[in-house]
C-alpha cells in the first residue's frame, strides 16, 4: 500500500467523525521508569541470576507409617539445612501446613465461611509436633525455643548458623488426614478401599531469600507453595495390600509387587503403550499383593522443592516410556479405581498413561526436559493439584476433562516445579503461564484432539477485563474467591498469547521463555526476573505492556473513527483515523476494503500510541473505499467491537 505525501494531511474533508472520549495517557503508559532498583550481583539487569546468587538448600530424611484405621500418618523427620545467604542465621521459619485444619487457623475464620475449594468439611487437630532436636557442629543439643504460629514453626538456634554453614534438625510429628484437604489432599472411599493422597505431610522449610528474608505468609488455602530446593530421602510403611505411588523414583519395586507385576514394570519402561502393572481383575485377588504384613516403600527425589504421594488397596497401576529429548527415559504412571475406569470405549482413566506421556514429552521439548524419573497421575478426591513428578486429578474425569487436568497438573512441573516461582504471592506467574503453554499442547495432542485456544476477543474479552476483576499483582488470598480463576488462570494466559502472537512473534517469544526456563530452573525468580528475560532476549521495551496487563486492570478498546478523502490528491487517496478509548495499547492490524472487493491491510506498531490515543494515517487504493476495520480477526482484547468498523454510507 502506498502513502502519499505528508504535506497532503493537510488538505482534508472529513466524511465521518465521532470522537469517543478517550480514556487513554501515552505518559502514564509509556512511562520510562518501569523498573523500581537496577540489577546487581545477585540478580542482573538482563534478567538472568547474577554472579552472587545464592539459594539455600534443604535435604530431608523421611520414615512415615500409614494408619488405615485411624487415617492418620505418623513421620519422624531429619533435615539437614545448608545457609548458603550472606547472612548469619539466628533462627529458622518452617510451614506446618497441617495446622490449616485446625477449627482456631486463621484458613478457617478467613475462608471456611465463604466455601469454596479451599473450605474444609471437617477439622482436625492439625500437626502433633515434638522432639524437636538441633545438631550443630557435631553437638545434639535443644534449640532455645520453638513457637508454633498457625501454619507456621519457628526454631531460635543456641548460636547463629553461619554463612556457608550447616545444621540437622530431627522432629516427630503426627497428623490425621482430613477426608477433603483444601482441594490439594484428602481421601476418598472407593469399593476396595480409601485412596489417600497425601501432601503438605511433613514440616518443610520456609524459604529465606535475598529479596524479604524469610518467606512467612501464613498458608490459607488459595495460596499455595513456595519451597527451597534440595534431596528428598522418603518411606511409606503400609499394611502389605495397599499401593503406594509417590513423587521421585521407587528405588525397591520388586519389593513393593509381586514378581509377575515387577516383570510388568520392568516392561513398561520399554513401552510406548499402555502395560497394566495390576489390573482391574487382580485388584481383588489376594495374590495380586507380596506376602507379609507390610511393605516399605522407598522413594528419593532429587532437586526437589517437595514431595507427595498417594496410597490404596483399590489401586490399577498402568505405565508406559517417557521419551525425552536428550535421549533419556522417564516413566508414566497412573493410579486410580474401578470407578474411573468404566467408559465402554475407554475414554476414561484408561486413557490417562497415554495423556500423561504426551503432555510430559511436550512441554520437555517446548521448554526444559522433564526431571524426575517418573510422572505418576492419581485419580481421587483431589480436583487437581500438583507437585513434582505427581499430580492428583478428578477421579469422575475422563475425556477432554480428564485430558485438560491431566495436562495443566503436569504442565505445572515447568511452572513453578522447575522454575520455583512464589506461588503465595505470585499465582499468575504459575498458574498463568501454564494456562498458556497448555493450549499449545492441546494444539499439539494427537491432531488437536482436545484442541481448547485462549479465546482473546469477544464475550471472553468482557468477561476478563469486568468491572469487578482483580489485577494480576494482587496475592491470590487476596484476590476474589470467583475472580481468581480470571485473574490467575485465564487473563495471564491470555497476556502471553496476546505477547507472542501479536507483539513479539511466535519465534522470538518462545526463545525468550524457553531460556527464562534454563535461567530460572531450580532457583526463584521474581516478576522483574521474569520481565527483564524477556525483554533482554526478545529486544523489546515492554514496560508498557506489563504495565497495562500486570500492574493495573488497563482495558484494550480500538475505534475506527474517521474515514476522509484527502483533497488534491489523485486517485482514491483517504486519511483514516483511530483512537483508543481505553488505557490499554496494542500493536493494531487494520483491513480496508474497496468497493470492487479488494482487501488492503496496513499494520501499525504499538509505537503509534506514543504520543496520544489518536492516529492518522494515509491509504491509496485502486477503487473507491467501502469499509474499514480495526482487528478484523479477532485478536486483540478489545471490550467494544461495535466501534471497530467504518462503512461508507
Amino acid at each position: 500500500m502506498h502513502k502519499t505525501k505528508i504535506f497532503l494531511l493537510l488538505f482534508i474533508s472529513l466524511s465521518y467523525f465521532s470522537f469517543a472520549q478517550s480514556k487513554y495517557d501515552h505518559r502514564e503508559v509509556f512511562h520510562p521508569f518501569f523498573y523500581p532498583q537496577h540489577g546487581n550481583k545477585v540478580r542482573s539487569a538482563s534478567g538472568e541470576p547474577g554472579p552472587e546468587y545464592w539459594q539455600n538448600k534443604a535435604d530431608y530424611s523421611i520414615q512415615a507409617t500409614l494408619d488405615l484405621v485411624n487415617h492418620q500418618v505418623t513421620g519422624s523427620m531429619t533435615m539437614i539445612y545448608t545457609n548458603n545467604s550472606p547472612d548469619a542465621l539466628s533462627f529458622l521459619w518452617l510451614q506446618l501446613d497441617q495446622n490449616i485444619y485446625k477449627n482456631n487457623s486463621r484458613a478457617s475464620a478467613t475462608t471456611t465461611t465463604q466455601g469454596g475449594r479451599w473450605a474444609n468439611a471437617e477439622y482436625t487437630d492439625g500437626y502433633d509436633v515434638n522432639g524437636v532436636v538441633l545438631t550443630m557442629n557435631g553437638k545434639k543439643q535443644d534449640p532455645k525455643s520453638t513457637h508454633i504460629t498457625d501454619t507456621r514453626m519457628q526454631v531460635w538456634l543456641n548460636e547463629p548458623l553461619k554463612p556457608g554453614g550447616q545444621l540437622q534438625l530431627s522432629m516427630s510429628y503426627q497428623f490425621k488426614i482430613p477426608q477433603y484437604g483444601t482441594d490439594r489432599m484428602g481421601r476418598l472411599r472407593q469399593k476396595y478401599g480409601w485412596v489417600y493422597e497425601v501432601a503438605q505431610w511433613y514440616p518443610r522449610m520456609c524459604v529465606y531469600d535475598d529479596v524479604l528474608g524469610w518467606n512467612t505468609n501464613p498458608y490459607l488455602g488459595a495460596g499455595e507453595f513456595y519451597l527451597e530446593y534440595g534431596d528428598v530421602n522418603y518411606q511409606i510403611t503400609a499394611p502389605a495390600n495397599i499401593i503406594v505411588v509417590g513423587s521421585g523414583e521407587l528405588l525397591n519395586p520388586q519389593e513393593c509387587y509381586t514378581e509377575e507385576q515387577f516383570k510388568r514394570w520392568q516392561q513398561a519402561r520399554q513401552s510406548d503403550r499402555t502395560v497394566f502393572i495390576r489390573s482391574a481383575s487382580e485388584v481383588s485377588k489376594v495374590s495380586s499383593r507380596p506376602k507379609s504384613s507390610t511393605i516399605t516403600w522407598k522413594f528419593k527425589c532429587e532437586n526437589t522443592r517437595d514431595v507427595a504421594w498417594a496410597a490404596s488397596a483399590a489401586f490399577i497401576i498402568d505405565a508406559a516410556k517417557i521419551n525425552l529429548p536428550s535421549g533419556k527415559t522417564s516413566l508414566a504412571v497412573s493410579a486410580y479405581t474401578e470407578e474411573s475406569a468404566f467408559e465402554k470405549d475407554a475414554n476414561d482413566w484408561r486413557r490417562s498413561t497415554e495423556y500423561t506421556k504426551a503432555s510430559v514429552e511436550f512441554y520437555s521439548r517446548y521448554l526444559f526436559e522433564y526431571p524426575y524419573p517418573a510422572a505418576i497421575n492419581v485419580a481421587g478426591v483431589v480436583g487437581g493439584m500438583e507437585y513434582p513428578g505427581i499430580v492428583f486429578c478428578g477421579a469422575g474425569a475422563m475425556g477432554s476433562g480428564l485430558w485438560g487436568v491431566t495436562d495443566h497438573e503436569f504442565g505445572h512441573t515447568w511452572f513453578p516445579m522447575i522454575v520455583g516461582s512464589n506461588e503465595r504471592k505470585y499465582a499468575w506467574m504459575d498458574e498463568g503461564f501454564n494456562t498458556f503453554i497448555n493450549s499449545l499442547s492441546s494444539e499439539a495432542f494427537n491432531k488437536g484432539e482436545y484442541r481448547e485456544p485462549i479465546e482473546v476477543g469477544g464475550f471472553n474479552a468482557n468477561w476478563i477485563f469486568s468491572d469487578k476483576s482483580d489485577g494480576l499483582i494482587n496475592s491470590p488470598d487476596v484476590i476474589q474467591q470467583s475472580n481468581l480463576g480470571v485473574t490467575a488462570y485465564y487473563k495471564p494466559g491470555m497476556m502471553m498469547k496476546v505477547l507472542r502472537e501479536e507483539v513479539l512473534g511466535a519465534e522470538r517469544f518462545d526463545a525468550a521463555l524457553k531460556e527464562y526456563v534454563r535461567r530460572w530452573a531450580f532457583k526463584h525468580p521474581t516478576p522483574w526476573d521474569f520481565f527483564h528475560t524477556m525483554e533482554n532476549v526478545a529486544g523489546e521495551d515492554l514496560g508498557w505492556f506489563w504495565r497495562s496487563w500486570v500492574f493495573n486492570t488497563y482495558k484494550f478498546d480500538i475505534a475506527v473513527d474517521a474515514v476522509s478523502k484527502i483533497e488534491g490528491e489523485k486517485g482514491n487517496a483517504y486519511l483514516i483515523t483511530l483512537q483508543l478509548n481505553e488505557k490499554m495499547p496494542l500493536p493494531v492490524k487494520v483491513t480496508i476494503k474497496d468497493v470492487k472487493g479488494k482487501n488492503y491491510e496496513e499494520v501499525l506498531p504499538v509505537e503509534v500510541w506514543q504520543r496520544g490515543g489518536n492516529w492518522k494515517f494515509p491509504v491509496s487504493l485502486d477503487a473507491q473505499i467501502a469499509e474499514v476495520e480495526a482487528d478484523a480477526d479477532g485478536h486483540l482484547p478489545d471490550i467494544d467491537r461495535t466501534n471497530n468498523v467504518w462503512k461508507k454510507k
